[in-house]
């Protein structure tokens, strides 16, 4: 009675294969080598079939998703690429290279920002302790893509991560900079400059600070500029007129105390100083 069970598990398997045969035979082999990996529902079926070896079956399936994916031949062959991966991670959700792997292609290859997230979502899914999953998918949302807030949101969830790397938290107050959320970005680099140590991180957070700040005062002096146009048809002859108009409360300085370059004739300010060059 007990070899009945065993016996219904391999007749399923034998039909599962079968039925995969019988639809992977229609493609053709020079096309699409290995194409019966796509006809697989998921990876929760072909465990089944591995006989109580789904890490070494995931290791099969990895190491002819690299070759696949190598063959610039196949002009679809990104059509089943999260598809493929997911197979892995179902078959060993610990085995963490495939989802780095499989990011890396979707992003740097097929150009899919989406998919390439998908996957490293999925591996800090079935690994909330991995830290490099949200960072990676920060990494790539901020580069590939140049969609900072995505990036920020990434750099956060690997910042709430024990063991992530200290540079995180500089990524993400850049990242809020990016898309001109400078309260985050500066409180963030504020605290960064204060808690560390090393001389050389101290001096990139002031730049940081210097540059947070020149753009917020420069933002405010040439809204100034703007109300003293439409009151008087021209620009200011200089800066200081914005407060004896009361457009301004004060003149703000840069961080080191210097007053900013106005120049009357195109009524644009700039900071004193190059922040990277402080």
């Amino acid at each position: 009675m007990k070899k009945t069970p065993l016996a219904i598990i391999l007749i399923l398997s034998c039909l599962i294969f079968l039925g995969l045969k019988l639809k992977a035979d229609k493609i053709t082999r020079t096309k699409v080598p290995g194409s019966s990996i796509i006809y697989i529902p998921s990876g929760k079926y072909l465990r089944f079939a591995t006989f109580g070896f789904p890490s070494f079956t995931a290791d099969i399936i990895y190491i002819w998703a690299i070759q696949y994916y190598s063959n610039y031949s196949i002009e679809d062959r990104f059509d089943y690429l999260d598809h493929i991966f997911s197979i892995i991670s179902e078959l060993d959700p610990h085995y963490l290279d495939p989802y780095e792997i499989g990011s890396l292609i979707a992003a740097h290859e097929a150009r899919d920002v989406n998919t390439a997230c998908k996957i490293l979502d999925r591996g800090l899914e079935k690994n909330p302790k991995e830290w490099i999953f949200p960072f990676e998918a920060g990494h790539i949302a901020q580069m590939v893509e140049k969609d900072f807030a995505l990036a920020q949101k990434y750099y956060k969830k690997t910042m709430e991560i024990e063991g992530s790397p200290a540079l995180v938290r500089r990524l993400y107050a850049n990242a809020a900079f990016k898309i001109m959320d400078y309260k985050t970005s500066l409180e963030n680099w504020l605290e960064i400059y204060q808690e560390t140590e090393d001389e050389r991180i101290k001096k990139i957070a002031s730049n940081q600070i210097y540059q947070i700040k020149t753009t917020i005062d420069i933002k405010t002096i040439k809204e100034a500029i703007e109300k003293f146009k439409e009151r008087f048809g021209r620009n200011p002859t200089e800066l200081a007129q914005l407060v004896k108009d009361g457009l301004l409360d004060s003149l703000p300085k840069d961080l080191d105390g210097k007053e900013y370059i106005y120049d009357s004739q195109r009524g644009e300010v700039k900071a004193p100083t190059i922040w990277w060059k402080r």
